[in-house]
């Protein structure tokens, strides 16, 4: 995909993939079956959008999980000249770069399933027709690893693979303990947190620096939103893989909690119980948390509380040149 084209492309997913792979896709694609209708669903319009369209990596990295399964993560973009409508976002004519998080199961060499989360907002806020409330946190192209080695290379380091997810699960569970147990100070971050970390959230909540950003722009909104966090447990699955000092998590759903008090992203709160897929990573240095990339399927989230983002995009662009006035659907 470096330089994409229609043809090999389908070749590499039909000789990787078995044949009845699931294919589980942000939202407005949903879950597929085959590598083909892969293909055909998700890129074969993205790739007409964008004719130069390549794709960048920053971190791969692969590992067991717990339950004897073998994932790989990728991290990076998709770029290239945005200079057809997509989604109905409208075209640019200049560069575009979409992050996006996938992860592939492998089963004896061959990919079971795949986990993809593409950061369509980011692409509308480019375009300049994010059509919902704006973001608490820094909006911008977030970078890959500072120490630049996200490609992991063998070979696999089972310890250290191990001890990285083990710090991630600690994090975690400290995490929950607040606000049930306790205040902030439960939470214990600055033991797993670097003083100068940097968490990069998805476009609709961006970036933010530090521990004392993290928690202005994504966390008090979010627990203030969503205070029975952690407490479905039992409902969702995650499945932590490490290598190096590089941790990943996925799990399709992995979050289930309920939009009260203040609500969240702008929404008013609807007593609604969402599930979130989130597929992240993180790195750690000298044993905290330096870095930690997080996508989440924000306008799944949206779906469940009742607002179409899509409908209101094209309500957006109904009056710019190039879209139908009554539909807002951009013309061919």
């Amino acid at each position: 995909m470096a330089d994409f084209d229609e043809a090999s492309v389908r070749r590499a997913l039909a000789d990787l993939c078995a044949s009845d792979v699931v294919v589980r896709l942000c939202h407005p694609f949903g879950e597929l079956t085959g590598p083909q209708a892969f293909y055909d669903r998700a890129y074969k319009e993205l790739f007409s959008a964008i004719p130069d369209l390549e794709r960048r990596d920053t971190i791969v990295m692969a590992g067991p999980t717990a339950e004897g399964n073998d994932w790989v993560g990728c991290c990076g973009v998709y770029t290239g000249s945005f200079v057809n409508p997509w989604l109905d976002i409208p075209a640019t004519g200049h560069q575009v770069a979409m992050r996006f998080h996938e992860f592939y199961r492998f089963d004896k060499g061959t990919v079971v399933e795949i986990q993809v989360i593409w950061d369509i907002p980011e692409v509308m806020i480019q375009a300049g027709c994010w059509p919902m409330a704006p973001s608490l946190g820094r909006e911008w192209q977030v970078p890959g690893p500072a120490t630049q080695d996200g490609l992991v290379p063998g070979p696999y380091d089972e310890a250290a693979g191990r001890a990285s997810c083990q710090t991630i699960i600690d994090m975690l569970e400290h995490m929950k303990r607040h606000p049930s147990q306790g205040g902030p100070e439960v939470m214990e971050m600055p033991r797993f947190w670097h003083p100068r970390m940097s968490w990069y959230g998805p476009a609709g909540i961006g970036t933010a620096r530090g521990i004392k950003g993290f928690r202005n722009w994504h966390q008090i909104p979010f627990l203030a939103a969503m205070p029975d966090r952690g407490q479905y447990a039992d409902q969702v699955t995650y499945h932590f893989f490490g290598d190096r000092n590089y941790a990943a998590v996925t799990g399709w759903p992995n979050m289930i909690q309920t939009v009260t008090h203040d609500g969240w992203l702008g929404i008013a709160p609807s007593g609604q119980k969402i599930s979130l897929c989130s597929l992240d990573f993180w790195r750690l240095e000298d044993g905290l948390i330096r870095e930690n990339w997080v996508m989440v399927d924000l306008l799944d989230v949206y779906r469940q509380l009742g607002v179409d983002v899509f409908r209101r995009l094209r309500e957006f662009n109904k009056a710019r040149p190039g879209f139908d006035p009554q539909t807002g659907v951009a013309l061919s």
